[in-house]
């Protein structure tokens, strides 16, 4: 037999469980953060002055993401 303080328990995690998978649905959109390169446009200036070049233009170099950070030594 269970005591009715583990059954309210047992009804408030299913209850919020139950709350949370319907407030996240429906969420959508990109789960990444959009470059900033995507904002500037991608034409204009740099293909007029590509006009007297022989060879063709390089892609830009894609952004360095930094590394993890060096552990301090440890404590002897």
């Amino acid at each position: 037999m269970l005591c009715w303080g583990r059954q309210l328990f047992i009804a408030i995690v299913i209850l919020l469980g139950i709350s949370q998978m319907i407030a996240a649905c429906g969420q959508k959109g990109p789960l990444y953060l959009p470059d900033d390169q995507a904002a500037q446009p991608a034409g204009g200036k740099t293909a007029a002055t590509d006009q007297g070049r022989s060879e063709p233009a390089a892609p830009p170099a894609p952004p360095e993401i930094p590394g993890p950070e060096p552990l301090p030594p440890p404590i002897r």
